[in-house]
């Protein structure tokens, strides 16, 4: 926004949508009405499989348009099938240009999908993509760029034996699985350390990220103990980071806060730990089994974070997915599987969920973000209603919850206008966030 203006971008990255749709309700909802639209890939696809009219007001501007997915290793896996045939879609119908980015790019031009016969194919083509390098050699490049080094370590049966360990060092990082973990975790780490994780909303934590970027730069002590968001995007540098054993693309991801700048005079140190509960089953489980397996059979590999071990591991791991559609999305839009046009576009909308929300709701809470308090938000909300510059400014006040937890803490948010919003004031902590379960689940970017 600095750069191009607070008119030619829009931000758009939470899936805040009434609960029931109205005509005020969809005046306001977003239609990317701006040169740059910076969004979530969750907010994009699932806007493009949408049967919401709110939703679909928008993927008109999308055509002729430059798309660039960052991060594009985080591709759920679940649905890789339906989001590469979009993609795909989108460049060949559409006029788009889609750029996917990652430090660790994925083997998505690979033959992972499966036909009836037997026969394996890809969506994206190899001789369809053009692959942008900064290097023309690689491994050349990484070797010149070295600036971590892996280095496993024993399984921590309790968080207390990891915590007075990280807790020795003035300046590091510990990224975990779960919400729960970074909780676990904190509440045994040394008094000051910092709680990074997506109980807090995006206000929150862009100002936390802002004072560890502060005490960074001032060579002040600062221990932070962080979900996976922190892998996403945020430029922060640590001299020593610990990484939960995950995929060795979330390991990756974690090298690039340690060192980051290349300033220190000798390595920066990443430690990949088992913790005391295995990640959650799913894609973050086998992603971990993978990653695992490559450290024991490619240890200097991993500890170097060779381009050659990365993409075994990718296809390791992809050969781990039951799955490229669990849904069945292809099945109900493709031609070749309804050969009498009988798509079900409501059905895939309602099977399309990257964060699987059904069981999450989204909620606005109480936030002082020093020059906007949510509260004065909300009373917005309450008296004149949604609009979409409203509906843009809350988002940055919005989390999501497991439904069950929600339920039970019902009394402390109320319906205004179709948009859940927090009443009490119990719930969310300047430290922690949201604080009002005690949940085990994945955080989801």
């Amino acid at each position: 926004k600095e750069i191009f203006g607070d008119g030619n971008v829009i931000e758009h990255h939470s899936s805040l949508d009434p609960v029931k749709e109205s005509f005020q309700s969809r005046l306001a909802s977003e239609n990317w009405d701006a040169p740059i639209i910076v969004t979530t890939s969750v907010q994009f696809f699932e806007s493009l499989f949408s049967a919401r009219s709110s939703s679909c007001r928008k993927l008109h501007n999308i055509v002729n348009s430059v798309v660039v997915i960052d991060e594009v290793q985080m591709l759920p896996t679940n649905y890789l099938l339906p989001i590469l045939q979009i993609i795909k879609g989108l460049t060949k119908h559409f006029g788009v240009s889609m750029v996917l980015m990652s430090a660790t790019q994925p083997a998505i031009t690979e033959e992972l999908f499966e036909k009836s016969n037997g026969e394996h194919y890809s969506i994206l083509e190899k001789e369809q993509c053009r692959e942008i390098m900064v290097s023309p050699n690689p491994g050349e490049l990484a070797e010149a760029v070295k600036r971590v080094e892996i280095i496993q370590k024993e399984k921590y049966s309790e968080w207390s034996t990891l915590a007075e360990e990280a807790g020795q060092f003035d300046q590091v990082l510990c990224i975990v699985n779960t919400r729960k973990d970074c909780r676990d975790l904190y509440k045994r780490m040394p008094e000051g350390t910092v709680h990074l994780s997506a109980n807090m909303c995006g206000e929150h934590r862009s100002r936390v990220i802002a004072r560890i970027k502060e005490r960074l730069r001032n060579n002040d002590t600062v221990r932070v103990v962080s979900t996976q968001l922190v892998e996403a995007g945020v430029d922060i540098d640590f001299p020593v980071v610990y990484r939960a054993m995950a995929g060795l693309d979330s390991i990756a991801q974690a090298a690039g806060r340690c060192n980051r700048e290349g300033k220190m005079a000798i390595r920066g140190q990443v430690f990949v730990f088992e913790p005391p509960k295995q990640a959650p089953a799913g894609s973050l489980r086998k992603g971990a089994q993978s990653g695992r397996e490559i450290l024991s059979v490619d240890p200097d590999g991993c500890r170097e974070l060779r381009p050659g071990t990365l993409s075994r591991y990718f296809k390791l791991f992809y050969s781990s997915v039951n799955s490229f559609d669990r849904k069945g999305i292809n099945d109900l839009l493709v031609k070749d599987c309804n050969p009498h046009l009988n798509f079900q576009f409501k059905t895939a909308a309602q099977q399309f969920q990257i964060i699987e929300n059904h069981n999450q709701i989204s909620v606005v809470v109480w936030y002082n973000g020093g020059e906007t308090d949510s509260r004065d938000l909300i009373k917005t909300l309450r008296y004149a209603g949604p609009s979409r510059l409203l509906m843009r400014k809350l988002q940055r006040f919005t989390i999501s919850i497991p439904e069950r937890i929600f339920l039970e803490v019902s009394g402390s948010f109320e319906e205004i206008q179709g948009i859940w919003c927090q009443n009490a004031d119990t719930l969310y902590d300047d430290l922690l966030g949201f604080v009002g379960y005690e949940g085990d689940f994945p955080v989801c970017i």
